[in-house]
């Protein structure tokens, strides 16, 4: 069987398990289950390196560029909601102090 039949075979099936798994998962759950998806996916930014050692064309460098772009935003990403998340749990009496302590800093 040709390469290319198997691997968009192998990607339909997955972006069709992703879509079904996904649905499943309850709201109060997604933000917490994305943000940690996000910055587990510093796998790809190892992937764009790996590409990188081996591209040979001008296609394959930009398609180097794109992904290390859109990989690094997404790892970024993750942890910017992963912090605002944390954020949502921290008492009032802990950010007011956090407050007071950054005002006596810029003094």
């Amino acid at each position: 069987m040709d390469p290319l039949v198997v691997s968009i075979t192998l990607f339909v099936l997955a972006l069709l398990i992703g879509v079904e798994v996904i649905g499943k998962v309850p709201a109060t759950l997604h933000t917490p289950l994305m943000s940690g998806a996000n910055s587990i996916h510093g796998i790809v930014i190892v992937g764009v390196v790996i590409v990188a050692a081996q591209a040979d064309t001008p296609l394959a460098y930009v398609f180097v560029f794109l992904a290390a772009i859109l990989g690094t935003m997404n790892v970024v990403g993750g942890y910017v909601v992963t912090d605002r998340m944390l954020e949502m749990f921290k008492s009032s009496k802990t950010s007011k102090t956090d407050d007071d302590e950054h005002k006596e800093v810029g003094k």
